[in-house]
């Protein structure tokens, strides 16, 4: 892939040199399907400039004296031999939280499952105590230290839901530090409102009650604020039906809320059928999924967001469908699925089991964890390539290529983060 030469020269103020690849990602708009979602657009010795935070010329490097004017006290970083990639974007995680749950480890090896566990008390209603009982400050400073962590790591994008309150008020709380945790961290920060995670402990026996305090004044109190940009439900058995989800996600809608979905994760519940139905943006988890509903939701476009790590945390004996979605040509995106369950920060991490349990090739992960996740996050267009215009977001890693990555499942930290064109892990 050649230079990309606009037709006033560039004048960098940061100039990234000596990679071996440079996988850009760069490809025409919208989620990546087929065989389009393993084509990594790689530069071989390539060389990135940035401006102002942005990306102004990605090409070979051997191009750059002459495609670029350096400004006065232009910084200058080289990386011999290694990778860049761009930062990446985390499609799904639960990162507003307090507590822990590690003392249910041994209950599910033991063979008890999340939703026997979910009934005694435990499990998410556990959390949902730990979390009403925080303060602000508390889940603050507790989010912030696990998004440092996952930074660290090169995830520079995440979605972010509430669903560990189930009341207005806490709901409220959780989502309006969304934006103080993306000032705190630099990192962007896209917020779900997940008001329907579960039915309320003190909800039992009076499901519609709820589901009316969710529809008619949680929603429209979050969407009076603007403070998420989609609406998701949890419909899985003991929790929200599909025509339960559904009014839910319809009621998000009608308030401007983009609609997401966990689906499918212990059972065939419905869940992907209401997604394809309302062409939501993405159906999350979806283990369950039967062939004829893939093909649902190939046909409506919906981002197949899977979390391979969480089965393993779950011990579902399951695996997340990756080469059953790919070759259904839905569209596949990846994300930790960071929560009290599935305590998970690292994305090479996830790449790794994408590949070697999801059946992802390791081209097709990265692009996964990369372009597709930032278009099921609503940051298409703007994260998840190395193109001119993008802002630097630019993970670097000391490898002779990108496949290596999924390959030596994340024993290697980056070398390098930037946000923005600012190094964070020298910061």
């Amino acid at each position: 892939m050649a230079g990309t030469e606009p037709s006033t020269t560039p004048r960098p103020d940061l100039l990234l040199t000596g990679f071996s690849e440079v996988a850009t990602m760069a490809g025409p708009l919208g989620p990546r399907t087929g065989p389009a979602q393993g084509e990594l657009a790689i530069i071989e010795d390539g060389a990135i400039a940035c401006q102002r935070g942005r990306i102004v010329w990605v090409g070979p490097e051997r191009k750059l004296r002459r495609s670029v004017r350096p400004s006065h006290g232009v910084r200058r970083r080289s990386f011999p031999g290694g990778i860049a990639l761009p930062g990446f974007v985390d499609a799904h995680t639960h990162v507003l939280f307090a507590g822990s749950r590690e003392g249910e480890v041994g209950r599910k090896v033991r063979g008890e499952s999340y939703l026997e566990i979910a009934r005694k008390g435990g499990g998410l209603f556990r959390t949902v105590r730990e979390t009403r009982e925080a303060s602000p400050r508390t889940l603050f400073e507790q989010a912030r230290s696990r998004l440092e962590r996952m930074r660290n790591w090169g995830t520079t994008s995440a979605e972010v839901k509430s669903g560990y309150c189930l009341t207005l008020e806490g709901e409220l709380k959780l989502l309006r530090l969304v934006p103080r945790l993306s000032n705190a961290t630099g990192m962007n920060l896209i917020p779900t409102f997940l008001g329907g995670h579960a039915f309320p402990p003190e909800a039992r026996g009076d499901h519609r009650g709820y589901l009316r305090t969710l529809n008619d004044r949680m929603i429209p109190a979050v969407s009076r604020e603007n403070l998420a940009m989609f609406c998701d439900v949890f419909c899985e058995e003991g929790f929200f039906s599909a025509s339960e989800s559904e009014k839910v996600l319809r009621a998000g809608m009608s308030r401007g809320m983009l609609p997401k979905i966990h689906a499918d994760e212990f059972s065939v519940t419905g869940g992907a059928e209401v997604a394809a139905r309302l062409s939501a943006v993405s159906a999350d988890h979806l283990l369950e999924t039967p062939a004829r509903t893939r093909a649902a939701l190939a046909r409506a476009r919906v981002v197949a967001v899977l979390l391979p790590v969480t089965p393993m945390a779950s011990l579902a004996g399951s695996r997340s469908p990756g080469r059953e979605m790919v070759d259904a040509g839905v569209a596949v995106a990846l994300g930790t699925d960071l929560s009290p369950n599935s305590w998970v920060e690292s994305m090479p991490m996830v790449l790794g089991h994408a590949v070697h349990s999801a059946r992802l090739t390791p081209s097709e992960a990265l692009v996964a964890a990369t372009v597709n996740a930032a278009y099921a996050s609503g940051m298409g267009g703007t994260a998840g390539e190395l193109v001119p215009g993008r802002w630097a977001d630019i993970v670097v890693f000391d490898l002779p290529g990108a496949e290596h990555l999924a390959y030596r499942w994340g024993t290697y930290p980056p070398k390098a983060v930037f946000l923005g064109g600012k190094d964070v892990l020298r910061a």
